[in-house]
């Protein structure tokens, strides 16, 4: 008489296990907290800052370049001229204002 062997179920749940756990590994390669997708937006981020950091750069230099001509060792009246009439609203008599 032949006799039926069952399939021992220890090698069926070893599979598994790395089954499950090469997936985790994998989607957290991917998605996961230092994953490839977070790396990307984090450069993404890093080039926007980098962007905004240049604009402020120019908007630093440009303020540093209109306080050295309205400085005392060196003046532009027609910079003085100019914020004295954006202030102060004033205009001269032989003008005409367009609004």
């Amino acid at each position: 008489m032949m006799t039926l062997k069952r399939p021992t179920i220890g090698p069926l749940i070893s599979v598994t296990v790395a089954v499950v756990l090469g997936t985790y590994f994998a989607f957290s390669a991917v998605q996961g907290e230092y994953g490839i997708l977070r790396r990307v937006q984090i450069e993404a981020e890093i080039e926007a800052k980098r962007a905004e950091r240049d604009d402020l750069r120019v908007q630093v230099d440009r303020m540093a370049n209109l306080t050295h001509r309205l400085s005392d060792d060196y003046l532009d009246l027609d910079l003085l001229d100019a914020r004295a009439r954006e202030v102060l609203g004033a205009m001269r008599s032989d003008e005409i204002v367009i609004r």
